[in-house]
């Protein structure tokens, strides 16, 4: 049995009542804090435009619902314009070692089809955790130099919401292997938008969620697809990666569960800012500095956060300010926040942001980079005006699983997410999240929205 086809029996054979409590308890809370992320782009550019291409293409009318409007559509542009809307906020959740976003492809994927199937709240959560499984164990096959080009939400999440979906379908060995197949011929996703403050970033997981959706729906009609799209000669390993390890595909299933080590997100940034920006505020804490006390910060960073954000220089755009070192930490050092309120109003506007961003650089760290991806650590150099040179150390960031988010927090963060938008009052927030941590209960999803 292949590495692949260990994956695909273990896809097939998962039952609801072979997930552990704990791992059904964090795919609840992966659940709102995806949910929250989506309200949170209500209205928001580019939004808009994914639900006009909905509504021109689209059916009038159906069973799945589109979070940001409420409108019924087919579970295709359902699964489309939420999976745009739920990236855009930089607050959905991410996986350290695959480097994969998966609530933004798996939950907008497998909600829709859940409504448009009549599902319940136990076959969405089995779904989901097989979507989960899947898609981080194949980001962690194709390796850090697939990333390095390709954004693996975009290409690997394309698979993840087709395992999802076809969970939900309910399908044999036989069907997944061709689901793999049907998903993985279609992924794609490439880093240069960044360079340019290009929007497409939400069509990345637009069409990631979309295409998986399309995908499971199509194979479960009869449509094949290519029996070794991971690890053959001209799969996505051969073509996307130099350093793909198919040992990762079937690594300790049924043992590791690998949706809880999915983090959530603190800061309403890229994740790679994440560990400098806990360093740095740790730092100011602990000396007691101010902003202008600071002359110059060196972020000891992996090669990850190099190329993902070494292409954003100046800023021109909210959205890649969020891919901006220098931003980020010219907010956590002026006002001591990067939550979505502060890059909307300042991260653009305050000059002494601006000013402290020209303060920050990246060099790479040998004990930083070898930890990455399984871990990522944050480490700050700080020289101050009066010649002290200090530094801090953080090696669990705040959302890692040692340094997580209770649920508490989670519904802050989630209500604090509706209020940006308006999207929803606090009362009708605490209905969702009530519906939430219910839905292993739910018989029916068609009002969960």
């Amino acid at each position: 049995m292949s590495h692949t086809q260990a994956l695909v029996a273990f896809l097939a054979d998962l039952t609801y009542e072979q997930i552990p409590g704990p791992v059904l308890d964090r795919t609840e809370d992966l659940f709102l804090d995806w949910l929250g992320s989506a309200l949170a782009s209500q209205g928001a550019h580019p939004i808009p435009l994914f639900e006009r291409y909905a509504r021109r293409m689209g059916p009038a009318e159906g069973a799945a619902k589109i979070v940001v409007n409420g409108r019924g559509t087919s579970a295709y542009f359902a699964a489309f314009v939420n999976g745009a809307s739920s990236h855009l906020v930089e607050q959905d959740d991410l996986h350290n070692s695959s480097v994969l976003h998966p609530a933004t492809v798996v939950f907008s994927a497998v909600l829709a089809a859940a409504q448009d199937l009549g599902k319940s709240g136990k076959d969405l959560l089995l779904a989901s955790v097989a979507g989960y499984e899947a898609g981080i164990r194949i980001g962690e096959f194709m390796g850090r130099s697939h990333y390095r080009i390709f954004h693996t939400t975009a290409t690997v999440g394309t698979l993840a919401a087709a395992v999802a979906v076809g969970k939900l379908l309910g399908f044999n060995r036989e069907q997944f292997t061709n689901l793999l197949g049907n998903a993985g011929t279609q992924a794609a996703g490439l880093w240069e938008f960044l360079r340019d403050a290009a929007d497409s970033k939400q069509l990345h997981t637009a069409k990631a969620a979309a295409d998986g959706l399309l995908a499971a729906y199509m194979t479960e009609d009869g449509l094949t697809g290519a029996r070794n799209i991971l690890e053959g000669d001209q799969g996505m390993a051969a073509g996307m990666s130099t350093d793909a390890d198919p040992g990762k595909l079937s690594d300790r299933l049924g043992s590791r569960w690998a949706l809880p080590e999915t983090s959530f997100k603190f800061h309403a940034s890229c994740r790679h800012t994440h560990p400098a920006a806990d360093a740095l505020l740790h730092l100011m804490q602990r000396e007691s500095l101010g902003h202008e006390q600071i002359a110059k910060v060196v972020t000891r960073v992996h090669q990850g956060a190099i190329d993902v954000l070494g292409r954003v220089v100046v800023p021109t755009t909210v959205h890649q300010a969020k891919f901006s070192m220098g931003a980020v930490l010219g907010l956590i050092a002026v006002h001591g926040s990067a939550q979505l309120i502060e890059f909307r109003d300042l991260a653009l506007t305050d000059p002494r942001v601006a000013a402290f961003r020209e303060k920050v650089s990246m060099e790479l760290d040998e004990e930083v980079d070898g930890a990455y991806p399984a871990r990522w650590l944050g480490r700050v150099i700080v020289t101050t005006t009066d010649g002290r040179v200090l530094s801090a150390a953080i090696d669990e960031p705040k959302g890692d699983p040692g340094n997580t988010l209770s649920r508490p927090e989670l519904e802050d963060k989630f209500q604090r997410l509706l209020a940006f938008s308006g999207a929803r009052t606090a009362e009708q927030g605490r209905e969702l999240i009530a519906r939430v941590w219910s839905l292993r209960d739910a018989r029916s999803l068609a009002d969960l929205i």
